[in-house]
């Protein structure tokens, strides 16, 4: 009986070892598969690759909207963090007991730029 779940156990492993040694996924022949560009034109651990590289020329021909908007609302968004959000934690940091201000808060707060 043991040896036969052993058995049983190495056919399964090839079986599934197997499934994944396929090497042609579309096309039979390299040659009938179409060539598909690469998403960025430079390596990101290239130091080099910014200088001698146009960038733009991989960029999309329309950008996203949102990316604007991001744009357009990231000074408002620190402002709103000086404003509100920092004066805040410095306040519940004052009173951690009161506030439920946590070590992690506090990590949280240390951190910022």
């Amino acid at each position: 009986m043991r040896v036969t779940s052993y058995a049983l156990a190495v056919v399964i492993m090839a079986v599934l070892a197997s499934g994944c040694g396929t090497t042609s996924q579309q096309g039979a022949y390299p040659d009938d598969r179409e060539y598909t560009p690469p998403t960025s034109i430079y390596n990101v651990m290239d130091s080099t690759a910014l200088v001698y590289s146009d960038p733009a020329a991989a960029s999309p021909v329309y950008d996203n909207p949102f990316r604007w908007l991001g744009f357009l609302l990231h000074p408002i968004g620190h402002a709103f963090d000086y404003a509100i959000n920092r004066p805040l934690y410095t306040l519940a940091g004052t009173f951690p007991y009161l506030f439920g201000y946590t070590p992690e808060d506090a990590m949280v707060d240390q951190q910022r730029r």
